[in-house]
């Protein structure tokens, strides 16, 4: 198997995508995070000392799909047109889902900025909310779609039509 980012020496490399025409392209991505039963009810009461949780964490996901290209080495630097990022609780469990759509025009795709801003939005979660749950848990990350470019669409196997999923392991199957 032939890996395209790395060179004939075997060095990490950026992938040219010059030659690739610029389509529309979306990707989608979600995660959760667990937490107690009363911390989830002040998060979503807006009753957290550090202020609004949801709030800063849905510009902490913006940002973070903004700035991907920074963060992650071989990523390319891509004008984002638009970031939809919605935070759940979810059904049976004191979690939250954090979801992302993240779309462009460009020569590649926006998976990794649709995953980064799930991770960044959770971790805000987290950072807003440690001092009253320190032992509240992050999982289930996956990209759940995507659309455009030369490989098409594609779409999580286990991924509902709402875009709604639970996994093995995650808190929705507990």
């Amino acid at each position: 198997m032939e890996f395209s980012h790395l060179d004939a020496r075997g060095q990490a490399r950026m992938v040219s995508v010059v030659e690739r025409p610029s389509t529309d392209r979306q990707a989608m991505a979600e995660g959760w995070i667990r937490m107690d039963p009363q911390v989830l009810q002040r998060i979503t009461a807006a009753d957290v000392p550090k202020g609004d949780v949801l709030a800063v964490a849905r510009i902490a996901a913006v940002q973070a799909a903004k700035r991907t290209w920074e963060l992650i080495p071989l990523c390319h630097p891509l004008p984002i047109h638009g970031v939809e990022v919605q935070i759940s609780p979810m059904a049976h469990q004191p979690a939250l889902r954090v979801q992302a759509s993240v779309h462009t025009h460009a020569r590649t795709g926006v998976e990794m900025e649709a995953l980064t801003a799930v991770q960044v939005g959770l971790l805000a979660i987290y950072d807003m909310a440690k001092a009253l749950d320190p032992a509240m848990e992050i999982g289930g990350v996956r990209l759940l779609s995507k659309q455009g470019g030369g490989h098409g669409d594609w779409r999580h196997p286990h991924a509902s039509r709402q875009s709604v999923v639970s996994s093995p392991g995650d808190p929705a199957n507990s």
